[in-house]
């Protein structure tokens, strides 16, 4: 029987840090160039070392915008007066498949937190639908309970995404002022309860510029540690995701340069040489060529926010939503597509991407796992 849930202690962890966590901090204490440079070498040994020159490449594909949460970070949030759309299942499967075609065969299914839009149903459908073309699925949406996510992955569901946004109390309950996302504790168990359902990939993070990054990016680590030693069926990825422009107009009180987010980047990779480390289309171009070989494993591409925004589906449904209820539009708007989540950085295609990985001396990855193996196992 594994130890109490991370909650259970996550308000002592100052009282007692780990020796691991210890050798964490004094990686990210102020650094010279030249000590950041050699810090960035054994990262980019590391990363060669564990996993080659690849690069695994994914693509999300939104369901829905709608959402009960109000978090004033994010374009979603339920009080924010944009055009809504929850694509039915056939219009999930043509993003899918345009997916496919541009060489995806790794999808993370993301959706706002709404149960009269998107309930579990309606998900296990969905990933029904995909699985017998999309080899793996992940999905990001609301938290749920074990027996929640034991038929997401009896549906063919294998990783599951949450990020815990700030690991700051006050400031989570600044940021989050309705719904269901308040609970703290709540969001913090989910990847225990995932491990427990059996999920095969777990990713954490949390979304930097909302508190302190050194102080965020230890307690990220803890989360790290703990979910190793508790939930080590499961294979994990950690994110660093920076704030972006969204709908709401949100602006961050705290700064996260490029050169904390490399110090970030190679501080988890030399405590955790085995951890996927991911890298969004939220940064720039640019500086993903450069963090590329540095520690990250895995990277979206081409990616959209917004629900059928690879092939315009759902467009002719587009709609309102006023506490918690449909509202159609009184006149068609000169918009022709939901909002998105955030605005994207990086809008290369996936093959301009690959493309550029290939010249770094990066093979990209399109495909790493197949529901075959497992037969082939029982067998």
């Amino acid at each position: 029987m594994r130890s109490m849930s991370f909650s259970r202690y996550f308000d002592a962890l100052d009282a007692s840090p780990t020796p691991i966590l210890e050798r964490f901090a004094a990686l990210l204490e102020p650094l010279s160039d030249a000590a950041l440079a050699a810090m960035a070498g054994e990262s980019r040994r590391l990363t060669r070392r564990n996993f080659g020159r690849t690069m695994r490449l994914f693509a999300p594909l939104y369901l829905s915008n709608e959402c009960v949460n109000n978090c004033k970070y994010c374009g979603f949030s339920r009080d924010n007066p944009i055009l809504r759309v929850t694509l039915t299942v056939e219009q999930v499967v043509a993003e899918a498949r345009h997916l496919v075609g541009q060489g995806f065969r790794n999808i993370l299914i993301v959706a706002g937190e709404h149960p009269r839009f998107v309930s579990e149903g309606y998900l296990e459908e969905c990933i029904r639908a995909l699985r017998e073309f999309v080899p793996s699925l992940s999905i990001e949406v609301g938290p749920m309970e074990r027996p929640e996510y034991e038929r997401m992955v009896a549906a063919g569901c294998e990783g599951l995404v949450v990020y815990q946004e700030t690991y700051d109390r006050e400031v989570y309950a600044q940021m989050h002022t309705a719904g269901p996302k308040r609970d703290f504790d709540w969001r913090l168990d989910c990847p225990e309860r995932g491990g427990d359902a059996g999920f095969r990939r777990i990713g954490v993070g949390a979304l930097f510029g909302l508190s302190e990054w050194r102080r965020e990016a230890l307690r990220l680590a803890s989360h790290l540690d703990h979910l190793y030693k508790n939930q080590w069926k499961a294979s994990y990825t950690v994110a660093f995701p920076r704030l972006r422009p969204a709908a709401g107009g949100f602006k961050p009180d705290f700064v996260f340069t490029d050169r904390d987010l490399l110090q970030t980047i190679c501080a988890f990779r030399l405590t955790f040489p085995e951890v996927g480390i991911v890298l969004s289309t939220r940064e720039p171009a640019a500086l993903r060529d450069a963090l590329a070989t540095l520690g990250i494993t895995l990277m979206s591409a081409g990616s959209h926010t917004e629900p059928g925004g690879y092939t315009g589906q759902g467009s002719d449904d587009l709609h309102l939503t006023v506490k918690g209820r449909r509202v159609e539009r009184e006149a068609p708007a000169s918009c022709d597509r939901a909002e998105g989540q955030f605005g994207i950085a990086d809008e290369r295609s996936p093959a301009e991407i690959a493309d550029v990985l290939r010249l770094l001396g990066i093979d990209p990855v399109w495909k790493d796992w197949d529901a075959a193996i497992l037969s082939e196992v029982a067998a």
